[in-house]
């Protein structure tokens, strides 16, 4: 294989771009004994920096728990990421959506943990996430022209 379709990837900075941690029912919620329900809801962005070959890929999770009507705590984090790649051209989404968020998830995984723990709650910890298969399931969710998930 020649360099010129090979990809050259490198990670240049990790950062926390946003962050954020609600408990609005604090202290009265810790009486509760009901364990809340926790959804997790997770998004990838990434955009390019003017005249050169570094982007910006922020992973953004959304935990929020809940019980009844009741809302435990809102924590959301955005890790960012800046990556330097160049090469083949038409591998550059994959790589954007599959190998900087696996880079990035280690870190928002340890960022809502602490926050949770801080906030008095048990320690919450963020499952592994096959980029990979989200990765083909919006490409298959374009190529139908469906609105990807």
């Amino acid at each position: 294989m020649s360099e010129k379709n090979e990809i050259s990837f490198n990670l240049k900075k990790v950062y926390v771009k946003d962050i954020s941690f609600e408990s609005p029912l604090s202290p009265q919620i810790f009486l509760n004994e009901q364990a809340p329900e926790v959804d997790v809801q997770m998004n990838i962005t990434h955009n390019k920096l003017e005249d050169s070959d570094l982007y910006e890929v922020v992973l953004t999770i959304t935990v929020t728990a809940k019980g009844g009507e009741n809302s435990f705590f809102l924590c959301e984090v955005q890790q960012g990421g800046l990556f330097e790649l160049t090469g083949a051209e038409e591998e550059i989404p994959m790589v954007l959506e599959m190998a900087c968020p696996n880079i990035l998830l280690p870190f928002i995984r340890e960022a809502i943990s602490d926050l949770v723990g801080k906030g008095g709650f048990p320690q919450l910890l963020i499952n592994p996430i096959n980029f990979e298969a989200l990765f083909r399931q919006k490409m298959m969710a374009q190529q139908s022209g469906q609105k990807p998930n």
